[in-house]
């Protein structure tokens, strides 16, 4: 056999691009976007990643973010940042974890360096002052908006709706516990899951529940979990 033909019949090295297609350098520039872009606290940086992530990009699919939303609400700290380090660790191992929760913060710790050097210089002038004025009513908007844009997507009929009034008046309004409304919404989501009420029934992920939204079928990822997620 020809130094040729050995070669030819030497198995070729095995491939390290992800199985999704999405590049690390890609990956890099989008989460640096979804970063510059997030204000208006959790409710804003989530909002902007599920329109990046989900809906332009079409990385993962609308239930995987928000199963993966649910999960990282129940976690002690910011629930925003641990949603982006799960997203690019399931894209790209621990790397891509660490820079997407890196690059989620930056932004936002330069900002904050920098409006707090101006107000404690220049604090009691009236243009800063109305500045911030300014910069309360527009997170106030950002805010609200978002919350509608996830609750039209997280809601989707009367009695979720229902369960996300009643606990949002338990917190308001009777100062209940955080630990004991999640743990009471999860329990009737459980009974009524179990009892097969059509309204608790929000399916696997197959289909679209909406005109925009993403099916994990139709996504990046796919509803398979990746190699390096597996127990």
């Amino acid at each position: 056999m020809s130094k040729i033909e050995t070669l030819d019949a030497a198995p070729s090295a095995p491939s390290t691009a992800p199985d999704h297609g999405i590049s690390f350098g890609e990956a890099l520039r989008v989460w640096a976007r979804v970063a510059a872009l997030s204000f208006g606290g959790p409710a804003g940086q989530i909002a902007v990643m599920h329109r990046i992530i989900v809906e332009e990009k079409r990385w993962i699919g609308e239930t995987r973010f928000l199963h993966a939303l649910n999960y990282c609400t129940l976690l002690p700290g910011p629930e925003a940042q641990q949603l982006a380090v799960y997203i690019g660790w399931l894209l790209h191992k621990t790397k891509g974890g660490l820079v997407a929760g890196t690059l989620f913060v930056l932004p936002g710790l330069v900002a904050i360096m920098a409006l707090s050097w101006i107000y404690a210089i220049f604090g009691n002038v009236g243009s800063v002052q109305a500045l911030f004025f300014g910069l309360k009513a527009a997170v106030l908007a950002i805010v609200l908006e978002a919350v509608l844009r996830i609750g039209r997507r997280s809601l989707r009929n009367g009695v979720m709706i229902g369960l996300a009034a009643a606990a949002f008046l338990a917190l308001a309004l009777f100062q209940a516990p955080f630990p004991l409304v999640i743990l009471v919404a999860g329990l009737i989501g459980y009974i009524g899951g179990r009892a097969g009420w059509s309204a608790f029934q929000v399916g696997g992920g197959h289909g679209k529940a909406g005109g925009k939204q993403v099916a994990d079928i139709d996504s990046a990822l796919g509803e398979g979990i990746p190699a390096h997620a597996r127990p």
